[in-house]
């Protein structure tokens, strides 16, 4: 059984643009320069969206183009990209990793983005070439693989099947996602083990929330079934918005600090990770969701 597994941060990203908060150019500035300290080589730095919608984002191209020219390293940045639009300001910042998005969950995604899951893939495709004429890698996310906060269950052979139209028009790894935090561990199990049959687990990765404390519990039956891909964000960044003052994100500091305890590799430094916690703690008005973090604060 392989025992390196990897981690994808989107606390940048997905964390902050839950928070009601919205934290500095600098600040956000050293948060990456801290992560990728911590050894993160995968990061999402923001999105492309429009500031109306997600305020938190507005500062995102100014992230990117200011960490991109500061340092030099050999992580992997990314940023969500919605449209063409959004995708022109991707190619023209020098990133090299877009992440574009749809849902296993028809209701979900005409909520979410005012489409059809259809309509989603036609907004994204013209996406996906640009990136490809310039060189970038797209990843792809399906929000509400494991259930829909409208529609109640979804089933996963609709997400195979999604996952599979993503693979064909060029995505080189999908991300399926607990949107709403409801998945519970037997269900992670067959989902991995139903996309792992056709799917190579280089290209899987699990986006799992901790809204109803499962997120752990979740991790452990996908390694059992293969998955080694994983997104989290430090600090368990991000709530959950429809359950009012629940965690969403699983904290990347208590992800990390199970791997090792259960003998996978990781190559990712998890004082420093927690140390990055507690000094990002600072700056919020609320105790951050991490488990270690809280302990090494006692």
């Amino acid at each position: 059984m392989k025992k390196e597994v990897r981690i994808i941060e989107v606390g940048l990203r997905d964390g902050l643009q839950n928070e009601k908060k919205n934290l500095s150019v600098p600040t956000k500035l050293q948060l990456a320069k801290r992560l990728e300290q911590a050894g993160l080589r995968w990061i999402e730095l923001g999105a492309y969206v429009s500031p109306h919608w997600v305020p938190q984002m507005k500062d995102t191209d100014k992230i990117v183009r200011s960490h991109l020219r500061k340092n030099a390293s050999t992580a992997q940045y990314s940023v969500l990209v919605p449209n063409q639009k959004g995708m022109e300001r991707a190619v023209a910042s020098g990133i090299t990793e877009i992440a574009v998005f749809t849902a296993a969950s028809e209701s979900f995604t005409q909520k979410n983005i005012n489409c059809s899951i259809r309509q989603s893939f036609e907004r994204f495709r013209p996406v996906v070439r640009m990136a490809h004429d310039h060189n970038i890698k797209v990843r792809a996310y399906i929000s509400t693989a494991f259930g829909c906060p409208y529609e109640g269950k979804v089933r996963a052979s609709k997400v195979k099947t999604i996952a599979g139209k993503l693979f064909d028009i060029g995505a080189y790894e999908v991300s399926v996602g607990d949107t709403i935090g409801i998945a519970h561990p037997l269900q992670c199990e067959k989902m991995a083990q139903l996309l792992l049959k056709d799917f190579s687990a280089k290209k899987i990765a699990f986006h799992l929330h901790d809204t109803r404390g499962m997120a752990l519990a979740n991790i452990v039956k996908s390694l059992e079934a293969g998955i080694r891909i994983f997104d989290t964000s430090i600090g368990g960044l991000g709530g959950c918005p429809y359950a009012k003052g629940a965690s969403g994100n699983v904290a990347t500091e208590d992800v990390v600090n199970m791997l090792h305890a259960m003998g996978f590799t990781t190559r990712i430094d998890l004082e420093k990770l927690i140390q990055t916690s507690k000094w990002l703690q600072k700056h919020f008005d609320r105790p951050l969701n991490s488990k270690v973090a809280k302990l090494a604060l006692a």
